[in-house]
């Protein structure tokens, strides 16, 4: 069972929720951040990147850049940008983006239920960039920003929400990269024992995006059980804060590569080791978006490339065998290339699709890059089948859009 709980979310008064809200401390650097917030003392970058309230080059891993945000945190609610709530509650977030929207119910997560994997995982963490954001929870004894789960689609949750958002919403705005977010309250105690009662019921829940996040804060979590001798398994700590979706309501799109070098071989000959495991079709010099599982774009030398992979080269009943970025990880980049680990090698990058095939097309043509593949995106489906397994997925697979906002809501531990 999936044990949830409602909270005090700590949250900015309407008028600057625009003004509060920013983009995940994660995608975007020090320099993008220092850009935004510019002008804008509200900005909750001055919480999640602290460091741009320093010179440019200071390292944001100092211990006055995390005390830095604690003071920052505090400065918030005592200027009143941030107010806590008087009661416990969920609140529905929706986003809207290239005209569709999907729901998503802020709620507390149980520690435990991560600690004991009924949270699945698809990708793993690195304990430089866990202890970054443990410090951060530490710090400012709140989780600033939600992690992003999923949950196997429910008509019982799915009626509360088509009820809640008939109400008039308590955000709704739009940013700069032209996503709706939109969010309400759900108050009524009705509502939030049948949020809490159905989600006992799942077996598990899945992280979508957030995987140091979510390891951030449950590894918090239990370590303020350890150090408090009178725990009783109630306390705030226990729990983390989480937007969950339903799984058939989420989109993954397409995480491509670029690579610097070809190995020493010429671009035909690169072209005819290919042969051996992919049916190969010129497509012209545009780029094309892959049309299926085990379909390829590849673009080099001004030429693009349809590539299918041959019966035999890979395995559709094993849930790692059977993805896309296996393949070409195998097959071309190691086979061909010499690249054994993606997350290390320095030949080669990665270009969420978010950004188009043409900037694929743009770091080949200016020749930072010697050619670029494109993957058909990753599904719902395989991710819960890989979690489910108990697998991982190689690095760089999914990419989800949109993100959440940060600030809309905020997460106290105590």
């Amino acid at each position: 069972m999936a044990i949830i709980k409602p909270f005090r979310g700590l949250r900015p008064p309407k008028k600057y929720v625009a003004e509060v809200s920013s983009r995940p401390y994660d995608v975007l650097n020090s320099e993008e951040a220092r850009a935004e917030a510019k002008g804008n003392e509200k900005s909750l970058y001055r919480i999640i990147k602290p460091e741009i309230e320093f010179p440019v080059g200071k390292d944001e891993h100092d211990d006055d850049v995390y005390e830095k945000a604690f003071e920052n945190f505090k400065k918030f609610q005592k200027e009143g940008w941030l107010i806590q709530d008087d009661d416990e509650m969920y609140y529905v977030y929706a986003q809207t983006m290239f005209g569709k929207t999907q729901y998503g119910l802020v709620v507390c997560a149980h520690v435990e239920d991560y600690m004991n994997e009924k949270i699945k995982k698809h990708e793993l963490t690195r304990r430089d960039k866990e202890e970054d954001r443990m410090k951060h929870v530490r710090v400012n004894n709140a989780n600033i920003e939600p992690v992003f789960y999923s949950y196997p689609e429910n008509k019982e949750i799915n009626k509360i929400v088509d009820k809640i958002i008939k109400q008039k919403a308590e955000y709704d705005f739009t940013t700069a990269d032209e996503v709706g977010h939109h969010f309400w309250l759900v108050s009524e105690k009705e509502d939030i024992n049948k949020i809490t009662e159905t989600f006992a019921t799942f077996p598990v829940m899945y992280i979508a995006d957030g995987h140091h996040r979510s390891a951030a804060a449950a590894l918090v979590g239990a370590e303020k059980a350890k150090q408090n001798p009178n725990h009783t398994g109630n306390e705030e700590y226990n729990y983390f804060m989480a937007v969950c979706f339903p799984d058939n309501q989420l989109t993954i799109i397409d995480y491509n590569r670029v690579v610097k070098d070809l190995n020493g071989l010429t671009p035909s000959e690169f072209i005819e080791k290919l042969d051996k495991n992919f049916l190969i079709e010129s497509t012209g010099s545009e780029i094309m978006r892959p049309k299926e599982l085990h379909n390829f774009s590849i673009y080099l030398d001004g030429k693009s490339y349809n590539l299918t992979a041959k019966p035999g080269t890979y395995n559709d009943n094993d849930p790692i065998e059977q993805l896309d970025v296996t393949i070409t990880s195998n097959l071309i980049l190691d086979e061909i290339l010499g690249i054994k680990d993606l997350r290390t090698d320095t030949r080669i990058d990665f270009v969420g699709g978010i950004r188009g095939l043409d900037e694929l097309k743009k770091r080949v043509d200016s020749g930072e890059m010697a050619f670029a593949i494109a993957l058909y995106p990753v599904s719902m489906k395989q991710l819960m089948t890989i979690a489910d397994s108990g697998n991982i997925m190689p690095p760089k697979t999914t990419w989800f859009e949109p993100k959440l906002r940060s600030g809309l809501v905020i997460h106290k531990l105590d």
